[in-house]
């Protein structure tokens, strides 16, 4: 089915729990009783400079966990108590990674507000110790800067940077429901102007570095190097600290300037970015369009833009205060703990829980040319799998090829790849209007209409030609692969790979077995679809699987809504403002009302009474008269060329009148019809877990954010009734219940949460 653009929510961040810096004194650098129990953090002298190099020994990338600032605290105790030492430099040991973030467990640990607002205070006072350094620090970075790591990185005094693809530096706490809290929301405005800053820690998008020394963020940008006798990684990182080492040298010199003279039109930015006016605008333009993004829905970002606010008209000590107040709020609110909680699931979603398949798939081959299989395509050549894109029609593989190609070229202009790379990736892809090359292919994933009949006689061919190991994966939204694969030689090598649209856009991947399909099949999909990027969840065959079966409730509530009388603007708006992205009349309109219809039917044979009560009329009239939504051109809106909607579609409404019927005032207050769509949605999902379709909560919540864009800040439906209560919600459902039947009756499971109050499925 094609979904709606989930709201991305998930990202690295960094806040610290314990102080690092106690003091300088009684430190040598001599060995000590406690270095051997270091692990994390090591240094070396280079004559005068302390090369301090960070490596956590646990883990793929370092992370300011307890060890690691133990180990730091007590290398700088040393290194400042050494009067031989003249500058320091900060770098990893870890390729593609300065620092990530923090422990996650260090926030999540925190039982109130004035704990975490206490975590906020310590990681300040670190910080202030590292800038105000009796000898200067150099930050030498190559991949991952993130969140307390760029914290630690603008408290340095000077920041060195490779020009790699891996390096990229952000504070995306606001993605996790929280603020930079070591000081962040006071230093990067200093450092790069309010705009910059707004733009940085509003957002919580990453910068490349050559952006970044732009910015002002960094002061030197180094090339990073080709393999040699050593992988290029070890070499880029050992002539960036050399780079390092020379710069920290020359500060001491006075060679190398902290601060560069800026031109008089950067003089003249600056002091025009300093006017009061200037300063109210830009405050007064940033808190509206927060509060247009965020519906109210989620906090920090008021939090932040008050934080600096405070810094700028008050001094940075009440900056300071401001900063670990809000920090302690937000650590304990439950937007943060839904944010924290997905962003844990999604690491839990991008690991492959069926081990390393017998046979890695190396070459690709996809049939059928249309918008899923050429994204398909495009989202495996340029993860390197060679790929073969097959259709009937040579305007569609013509299309294909060049939408692909357009692709990878627009990256070119945008300077992310070069020319050379787009070429490279390119060469990955072969297009073809026959089956030629199949009898090499390790998987083929099938992309034609949405049509069992169909499906079945493409199967047939394919096997006819593909390799005994060869795997067949389907790629439809509600079709049971059961039946797909009773038309297979080896059902066992049949399996659901349901894509979202678009593809190449879309980070979810629902991986669909039946009774009959190996795990040997299931470890392969999840290897093709981690290295193609995505965020995989795995679930049991049925009709509509998990994600489809569940929108559908939301789709049909919604067309009930609609039929009652609710206008199709405030319905929109209702939906919004309770944290979805889109409208669900804007869903219908991206899907097409035809594949509702169609998949409406099917649900209704195989779940009956659930979606029994639904009347159908409006979905048929609609495909009938051709109005299918966005593809045709007309559905409830009017298309033109472009990808916004442009008004009501008259006729339509005048089809809405005809079939009119009575709404029930007792539910269909706004609250209500939220409500009516948000529980539907729930209880089914509750349901898949229930029947087996779902292996647990964290792949259904995962698989509602991702798909439908469920509101993150309510973490999924089964965070949702954890939050909301599930008394609570079972007490709603029997209103709606007794007015529109078996739709709304809760499912077992949502009973017994009812019933036993301690019952979470999140501790």
């Amino acid at each position: 089915m094609a979904g709606v653009r989930a709201v991305g929510v998930l990202s690295k961040f960094v806040t610290r729990k314990y102080p690092l810096f106690s003091g300088h004194a009684s430190r040598c650098l001599s060995m000590s009783s406690s270095l051997a129990a270091r692990t994390h953090v090591s240094y070396e002298l280079k004559d005068d400079v302390a090369v301090v190099r960070l490596n956590d020994p646990t883990a793929k990338v370092n992370t300011l966990s307890v060890q690691m600032q133990s180990d730091l605290e007590e290398v700088m105790g040393e290194i400042w108590s050494n009067k031989a030492v003249k500058s320091a430099v900060f770098i990893s040991s870890k390729p593609g990674c300065f620092i990530a973030g923090a422990d996650i467990t260090m926030i999540q640990s925190c039982q109130s507000s004035e704990e975490a607002t206490r975590l906020s205070q310590e990681g300040q006072k670190m910080l202030e110790k590292i800038e105000k350094s009796p000898i200067p620090i150099v930050a030498a970075i190559h991949g991952s800067c993130l969140g307390g790591g760029l914290e630690v990185a603008i408290a340095c005094h000077y920041r060195i940077a490779t020009r790699s693809k891996k390096t990229v530096l952000g504070t995306p706490e606001v993605m996790l429901g929280l603020l930079p809290g070591a000081g962040g929301t006071q230093r990067l405005p200093q450092m790069v102007g309010l705009p910059d800053a707004f733009d940085m820690m509003l957002t919580g998008r990453t910068i490349r570095a050559d952006k970044a020394k732009k910015m002002g963020l960094l002061h030197q940008l180094v090339d990073p190097l080709g393999p040699g006798v050593k992988p290029a990684e070890v070499r880029t990182i050992e002539y960036l600290e050399e780079i390092a080492v020379g710069v920290a040298k020359g500060i001491v010199n006075k060679k190398v300037h902290l601060t560069e003279e800026k031109s008089f039109k950067e003089k003249m930015q600056d002091k025009l970015m300093n006017l009061g006016p200037v300063k109210k605008k830009i405050f007064k333009t940033v808190n509206e369009k927060s509060q247009n993004q965020t519906k109210g829905l989620y906090p920090a970002p008021a939090k932040i833009i008050e934080c600096v606010k405070t810094g700028l008209l008050k001094g940075r000590e009440a900056g300071y205060l401001a900063e670990s107040e809000n920090f302690g709020k937000l650590a304990v609110s439950e937007e943060s703990k839904s944010l924290i909680g997905l962003y844990r699931s999604q690491m839990v979603c991008k690991k492959n829980h069926f081990g390393v398949p017998e046979r890695e798939v190396k070459k690709l081959a996809i049939l059928g040319a249309g918008l899923m299989g050429t994204g398909v395509a495009q989202v495996s050549v340029d993860k390197g799998l060679t790929t073969i894109l097959k259709d009937n029609n040579v305007e569609s593989i013509s299309r294909g090829h060049e939408q692909i190609y357009k692709s990878l070229d627009s990256k070119v202009q945008k300077k992310f790849i070069t020319s050379f790379e787009r070429d490279a990736i390119m060469s990955n892809l072969s297009i073809q209007l026959d089956y030629s090359g199949f009898q090499n292919a390790d998987m083929v994933v099938e992309a034609v209409f949405e049509d069992i009949d169909m499906k079945r006689r493409v199967l047939k061919e394919v096997e006819d030609v593909i390799p005994p190991h060869c795997i067949f994966a389907t790629n439809t939204s509600s079709l049971p692969i059961k039946e797909i694969a009773a038309a297979s030689k080896r059902p066992d090598k049949v399996i659901g790979m349901h894509y979202f649209s678009p593809v190449n856009k879309m980070q979810l991947l629902e991986i669909v077995y039946s009774d009959e399909t190996s795990e040997d099949t299931i470890a392969a999909a999840c290897s093709v679809g981690l290295k193609q990027g995505k965020t995989i969840i795995i679930v049991k065959d049925c009709q509509g699987f998990f994600t489809t079966r569940c929108i559908h409730h939301i789709l049909l509530e919604s067309i009930t809504l609609l039929l009652e009388g609710t206008g199709l603007e405030k319905m929109n708006n209702l939906v919004v403002s309770f944290g979805f992205p889109l409208g669900f009349s804007i869903v219908g309109e991206e899907v097409g009302y035809d594949v509702i219809l169609n998949a409406s039917k099917d649900m209704l044979k195989v779940y009956g009474s659930r979606y029994g009560g639904q009347d159908l009329s409006l979905l048929e009239t609609l495909v009938e008269r051709d109005f299918k939504g966005r593809k045709s051109g007309k559905g409830l809106y009017l298309w033109e060329k472009g990808n916004n909607y442009k008004k009501v579609n008259p006729e339509a409404v005048e089809i809405l009148k005809t079939l009119a019927k009575p709404a029930h005032p007792s539910v269909s207050s706004d609250w209500d019809i939220q409500h009516r769509l948000v529980s539907r949605y729930v209880n089914e999902a509750l349901l898949c877990l229930q029947e087996g379709v779902l292996r647990n909560p964290v792949e259904g919540d995962i698989g509602s954010v991702f798909s439908v864009g469920f509101p993150p800040c309510y973490g999924g439906p089964f965070r949702f009734v954890d939050m909301f209560g599930a008394e609570r919600l079972v007490s709603t459902m029997r209103r709606y219940e007794e007015v529109y039947g078996d739709s709304f009756t809760p499912c077992q499971l949502l009973l017994d949460h009812a019933k036993d109050p301690s019952k979470k499925f999140y501790k």
